[in-house]
Order: C-alpha cells, then sequence, then structure tokens
C-alpha cells in the first residue's frame, strides 16, 4: 500500500493534517474514496455496531450515507500521540421524514506506519434539532 501522508509519528501539525484531510473525504460523502483511508483490516466501533475489514466499512458507509441525508460534518482535534489522533465532532443530516439531527460525539483512531486507519472507535449521539437550529450549513453559492 502506498503511504498516506502525513505519517505517525505525529506532531501537531501533521494531526491537524490529517484531521482535516478526513473531514473532507467524509463530507464527500463517498465511500470508496473515504474506505481507502482504512487497512483491508481495520477494526471499527462506531455506536454498537463492530465491523471488520475495509469491504464492511465500505457497505456500512454505503448504507450511512442513503440513510443521512445532505450529511455535513465538523471534525476538531482533541489529542494526539505517536500513532493515534483523538477527535471530537458533530454532524447533521435529516432522515428520509425531514426531521433534522445533530449527532456528536468521540472518536479515536489508531494508524499504521504507513498512515492508514488500522482502529476507528467512536462513541456518538443523536439529538433532533429543528432545521433552523444546525450551525454546519454549507455556503450555497448560487450560479447563474
Amino acid at each position: 500500500m502506498n503511504p498516506r501522508p502525513p505519517l505517525p509519528p505525529f506532531t501537531e501539525e501533521a494531526a491537524l493534517k490529517k484531521v482535516q484531510a478526513a473531514e473532507d473525504a467524509w463530507n464527500s460523502r463517498d465511500p470508496e474514496r473515504v474506505s481507502l483511508a482504512y487497512t483491508e483490516d481495520t477494526e471499527w466501533r462506531n455506536r454498537s455496531t463492530f465491523l471488520k475489514g475495509r469491504t464492511e466499512v465500505l457497505e456500512f458507509l454505503r448504507l450511512k450515507w442513503a440513510k443521512e441525508n445532505d450529511y455535513r460534518l465538523k471534525k476538531t482535534l482533541w489529542a494526539f500521540t505517536g500513532n493515534r489522533i483523538a477527535v471530537r465532532f458533530e454532524y447533521e443530516w435529516h432522515d428520509d421524514a425531514g426531521q433534522w439531527w445533530r449527532s456528536h460525539g468521540n472518536e479515536n483512531s489508531e494508524f499504521d506506519d504507513n498512515g492508514y486507519v488500522a482502529r476507528r472507535y467512536a462513541s456518538i449521539n443523536d439529538q433532533a434539532i429543528t432545521e433552523s437550529g444546525r450551525i454546519l450549513q454549507y455556503d450555497i453559492v448560487k450560479v447563474i
């Protein structure tokens, strides 16, 4: 596998770049793109779901973004050391009934020597919000 810089051990600058790259990828809502940041045998805990391997992650992400419409994520670096990064995050989305949600929590990631995520553990809570209560809206640019 080709290296995915920045590589561990992480400095603060490298950790911030890694977090921003992950945020950008997840906001693309492209399951293939996102899944490529993880090792072939990656281990995940996402809420109460346990996944093993990139193939399971890919299917999980496809189902996630089929349900979570207009998904928008913000990650904030919480801590880093060696080959680990912890973030606090929140994301907003709406379901098919039009109910908006803010999901927030903590994510701990452990990276291999090539900069891929080998382990990801996410604790997530959901809060119903109104559309007017959203804080993570995209800037809308009108093209004529």
